[in-house]
């Protein structure tokens, strides 16, 4: 059975209204009850706990109702894209969680002499963003039951009933198969910080996706949590990419990730780096896909916009480029129905167009995408990495490239936690049916974006492991063994 320890005295004050104190304390009992029964699971009924919470959102009428409802109360994304998006991530999580052991052994080394058993967390909190608020629920939501855990969803105020429907569908699939519907809950309307804070605070474990506000509260709650870091992509094209061919694919691959959910994603690209042998030509390619490419006089229209008082706007945040573009005055360039807006900026060596003074080079969560040019890929990597000392470091880099090993220098002297070599990015960085990727919407930054893990979230995080230790023999090895190197070349 799962235990709660008291929350470290360290953490934000506890709610002073105590009808928030006990509304979410009821909530949580209910769902200790629901995951006592879900512990005594085998595997089988686990998995089937899992299948029925992702029909509950890959049914396609629900997944479309779902879809069209988180539209129409977040008014952010577009109903296709969300469409997609919770079927693809939530097929995609569901391959990844086919034949997973996440009950009882999970793994033995007989060499070293240890056994995994795989045990529940308890009860999650899932902090989740107005951006995807149908399908990151169902990601956290399906993970945590993989570990015959208790969850209950925490969304944002404008995602809530769309959070709700969600566990409606959730809730009558349990029905079918005999599961405790209180295995999965979501904090009642309104939803506001006193009430998230709170269910932060007592339960076993948060697993925050969304504002860095929410991010840093689930850290200071004193209860472990999983955090993910800001996002800023940036996104370098060599000069290998010269072909007509390799040119056009790449403009491909940028505009179907730029324009998904009109940029919603995290893991959309916010800044491109063109190498000068390729900078005319890609961005050519790019205007052939509905690209309109800004003069100084537009872009300045368009950041008083989108930062009127040095914070990203409302009304920019998964807005489609035309929207942007006729709320920023641009008319003409609204009538065009742009796929995106490009809007070049300098970076010299002194960082020039870079940092808080140029809100560009910054996430934008919409359609707009900042250009920078270089002479040289070290050039280009130098960008890159004044981008991410400003915002965005941590998780991810996108290159474009037909040399292997300019992935491996990224990966070796970025702050980042993923390289995503030729492909779309905001697509390919959740997990991907061709790539190795796990499927998730929460993409852990490491230290570099104050997280402490760096993995794409999966249903490992949403377990505790415990190991059997058996004695094997013995081996102790000489001090030649160990110091053997050292002392040759510099003596004991």
């Amino acid at each position: 059975m799962t235990t709660r320890t008291a929350p470290m005295a360290t953490g934000p004050a506890r709610s002073d209204a105590p009808d928030v104190v006990r509304r979410v304390a009821e909530l949580v009992a209910r769902a200790r009850a629901a995951q006592r029964i879900a512990e005594g699971h085998d595997q089988a009924r686990t998995d089937e706990i899992v299948a029925a919470a992702g029909w509950a959102i890959m049914e396609p009428a629900r997944n479309r109702e779902l879809a069209e409802l988180a539209v129409a109360d977040t008014g952010i994304g577009n109903v296709e894209d969300k469409v997609r998006k919770n079927h693809r991530k939530t097929l995609g999580l569901l391959r990844d969680l086919q034949g997973a052991k996440s009950v009882g052994v999970i793994a033995e080394d007989v060499a070293r002499g240890l056994v995994e058993i795989a045990r529940p967390v308890g009860v999650v909190c899932a902090v989740t963003p107005s951006t995807n608020p149908a399908a990151t629920p169902a990601n956290k939501i399906i993970n945590a039951l993989k570990g015959r855990n208790a969850v209950i969803v925490a969304p944002s105020p404008k995602g809530w009933a769309t959070s709700k429907r969600l566990l409606e569908f959730v809730h009558a699939q349990f029905d079918r198969i005999g599961a405790p519907r209180d295995l999965v809950q979501v904090l009642p309307a309104p939803v506001d910080k006193a009430s998230t804070l709170e269910l932060m605070r007592q339960c076993d474990l948060v697993v925050a996706t969304g504002s860095q506000a929410n991010v840093r509260a689930a850290y200071a709650s004193g209860t472990p949590a999983f955090g993910v870091g800001a996002g800023n992509v940036a996104a370098i094209v060599d000069e290998t990419v010269e072909e007509a061919a390799a040119i056009d694919a790449a403009a491909e691959r940028i505009t179907r990730s730029k324009t998904f959910d009109n940029a919603t994603s995290c893991s959309s690209e916010n800044s491109l780096v063109l190498l000068d042998a390729v900078h005319d030509r890609i961005v050519a390619a790019l205007v052939r896909r509905g690209a309109a490419l800004l003069d100084e006089a537009q872009t300045a229209r368009l950041q008083a916009l989108m930062w009127p008082d040095g914070k990203l706007s409302s009304a920019v945040i998964g807005q489609s480029a035309a929207v942007v573009a006729g709320r920023a005055g641009l008319a003409a360039i609204a009538a065009a129905k742009p796929s995106m807006l490009l809007v070049p900026q300098s970076a010299g060596n002194g960082g020039e167009g870079i940092g808080p003074d140029h809100p560009f080079s910054g996430e934008k969560l919409c359609p707009v995408l900042s250009l920078y040019r270089a002479a040289s890929f070290e050039e280009a990597a130098g960008i890159v990495e004044r981008l991410y000392t400003f915002q965005g470091a941590g998780h991810s880099v996108g290159l474009h490239s037909t040399r292997p090993d300019r992935a491996l220098q990224l990966g070796l002297t970025l702050p980042v936690s993923r390289v995503i070599v030729n492909q779309a990015h905001c697509i390919a960085t959740g997990g991907s049916f061709d790539n190795g990727l796990p499927f998730s919407l929460s993409m852990g930054c490491g230290t570099w974006g104050r997280n402490n893990f760096s993995d794409n979230m999966n249903y490992r995080h949403y377990l505790n492991v415990t190991r059997i230790s058996v004695p094997i023999a013995e081996r102790v090895p000489s001090e030649d063994e160990v110091f053997g190197a050292f002392f040759a070349r510099y003596g004991k």
